[in-house]
This record gives structure tokens, C-alpha cells and sequence, in this order.
């Protein structure tokens, strides 16, 4: 069983029927209702989802000569022993007994293609026998 209301509670509900009754007479009846329209545009973007980093299927990678000559690494090397040949035949050619030419294959290397380019000489050197003239070494005499 609900306990009885006391007066306060009564006089605080009429006090509340009376407010809404007399807001109910100034607006006639009649409710005007603002609308308002609102465009909204969305975007989606669709999330990259991680398979495994797996590529797909119709994109084939082929490793051939292409991809071999692109490697800069490999192109400095090549530019490394080009400029070694190129210097040690310029110092040969015009100063045959100077003591330049023993490090003139490294320096020009080293001006062409870099730190790469003078590793590249060195194994060059390494696994080619020595060539180009003797120009360090002093003719011997032949016997009569």
C-alpha cells in the first residue's frame, strides 16, 4: 500500500498542473516547430587491413638483369674501377716513372665512385693479376 501524500507534496503538484495549464493558453494550442535540414556528407575510408604483409597475387617482382645494374651500390663500384683504369692509364701515359702511380688507381676510384668504388678497385685487384706496364721497375740490359 502507497503511504498517504502530505499536504506539501498536494500543494507542490497543484502548483505544477497550474504552471502547465497556463503555458498550455499562451501558446494557443498551436506548436511551431523549427526544422532544419542538415546535409551531411560522409567519407569512408577504407582501413588497411595487415594480412601477413602478404603481397598480391597479380603483382610478380622479377628479378632480372634490371634490377641487378639499378643497385647503386653496384653502379658506384662499377664507376670505382672505371675511374681506377682511366687514372692509371693517364699517369702511365704521361708521367711513366713517377711515384704517383701506385696510389693512382685508388685515388681515381675513389674521386668516381666513392668509398664503394675504391673497395670495388681493391677486390679488382685482388682476384686480377697485375697489369699494365712496369713502370716502377728499371729495364734490365740484354746480353750481346
Amino acid at each position: 500500500m502507497a503511504a498517504k501524500r502530505t499536504k506539501a507534496q498536494k500543494a507542490a503538484t497543484a502548483k505544477l498542473v497550474k504552471f502547465n495549464k497556463a503555458k498550455a493558453k499562451k501558446s494557443n494550442g498551436k506548436k511551431k516547430t523549427k526544422t532544419k535540414t542538415k546535409t551531411v556528407t560522409k567519407t569512408v575510408t577504407k582501413s588497411k587491413t595487415n594480412k601477413g604483409d602478404k603481397k598480391s597475387p597479380g603483382v610478380k617482382r622479377s628479378l632480372g638483369i634490371k634490377s641487378i645494374t639499378g643497385s647503386k651500390t653496384l653502379q658506384k663500384v662499377a664507376l670505382g674501377v672505371g675511374g681506377g683504369l682511366i687514372a692509371t692509364s693517364l699517369v702511365n701515359r704521361f708521367m711513366p716513372s713517377s711515384g704517383i702511380a701506385k696510389i693512382a688507381p685508388a685515388a681515381g676510384a675513389l674521386a668516381l665512385g666513392g668509398i664503394e668504388g675504391l673497395i670495388g678497385q681493391f677486390a679488382l685487384n685482388m682476384f686480377s693479376p697485375a697489369t699494365g706496364s712496369n713502370t716502377n721497375v728499371a729495364p734490365q740490359m740484354e746480353a750481346l
